[in-house]
């Protein structure tokens, strides 16, 4: 890989502009070009993958919203009027909505695909959230939405599920040992009061599991949650397949971290979209040595970050493969 990052600078050092003129769009292209092995990179077709399922803690009273949200949500993305459908619609790029833990029985709904390990996680307070089966079998589902996407040169990861913020602190703490005033935020906007509630659903997770804590897979079984295995499945496959994966907020990228330390070998393949306003992105993000193209304010997760980094990384394919050289267009380059 290295030889190929001196061969796009290389390119990139000839291109009609003084060098390093265009920022960070500049070591971009570079890194497209680095991973996908060619001075000509293509980032063309884009879906996005919304993995859905609520979570058993949310009966802790962790989140400013009931259970009943996730499938109203679905709902919403099925008919185009949820902000990930508004964004993919204006941007041109593909949505497919996979129930994999929604704790309702959903009708059929066009662009939504039934992939139900079972209805919601468990309460990870009264033991582990899933069992290795159910682990295994939310991996797959995420692998599998990735083959459906075969045409996709870009899986933009997301989801939705009431509680998940909550499950995702706990996971990240587990994953780095920060504790939980790092990594546990307000997430759908509790108060003062709630999230201190929050924080300490946390800290005794983690003093519960604390045995079971010792590996990234049986942390997200323990303590993660069905969609947030999903993503992490998703994005081992479209690793795999030599698709980029662009991650969203908190809750995609503590889920890209546990499929880094699973398989290390897929951290190339991960883009970084956005630096959400959730606490404990900033950590995630650290432990991922991973810089994130947008910084918007942005915490509502359904993928809304990685849709609009996507135009993004096809501007960096397309300046690196089409934009001109000094020799090419007859102007003198510096003395």
């Amino acid at each position: 890989m290295t030889d190929w990052i001196d061969r796009a600078r290389n390119e990139m050092d000839q291109k009609v502009k003084p060098p390093g003129s265009l920022g960070r769009l500049e070591s971009l292209a570079v890194r497209l070009a680095a991973y996908l092995e060619t001075l000509e990179p293509r980032v063309e077709r884009g879906r996005v993958l919304i993995f859905a399922a609520d979570h058993g803690v949310s009966r802790e009273g962790v989140s400013a919203y009931p259970r009943e949200v996730t499938a109203q949500m679905v709902k919403t993305f099925s008919s185009g009027g949820a902000a990930i459908t508004v964004l993919a619609r204006t941007l041109g790029l593909e949505v497919e909505v996979i129930d994999v833990g929604v704790d309702a029985d959903l009708p059929e709904m066009p662009g939504v695909v039934s992939a139900k390990v079972r209805r919601s996680s468990r309460n990870f307070l009264e033991g582990p959230a899933l069992t290795p089966e159910e682990l295994d079998s939310a991996l797959e589902a995420g692998r599998a939405a990735v083959d459906r996407a075969a045409g996709a040169d870009t899986i933009a990861l997301g989801e939705m599920g009431i509680g998940n913020t909550t499950a995702a602190a706990a996971l990240l703490s587990a994953l780095t040992g920060a504790p939980p005033e790092e990594t546990v935020g307000r997430g759908t906007g509790v108060d003062d009061e709630r999230l201190a509630h929050k924080r300490a659903v946390v800290a005794k997770a983690l003093r519960l599991h604390e045995r079971a804590l010792n590996t990234p897979r049986t942390a997200l079984a323990t303590v993660g949650g069905l969609e947030m295995a999903a993503l992490a499945g998703a994005a081992i496959e479209a690793a795999c397949q030599r698709k980029l994966v662009l991650v969203d907020g908190f809750i995609s990228t503590v889920s890209a971290l546990a499929a880094v330390r699973m398989n290390p070998f897929i951290r190339p393949a991960l883009f970084f979209a956005h630096r959400s306003a959730e606490a404990g992105h900033g950590r995630a993000l650290e432990a991922l040595e991973a810089e994130p193209l947008l910084d918007l304010g942005m915490r509502l997760g359904e993928g809304t970050g990685s849709a609009l980094a996507f135009p993004i990384l096809k501007a960096a394919a397309a300046i690196l493969r089409e934009m001109a050289t000094f020799s090419q267009a007859g102007v003198s380059d510096k003395q």
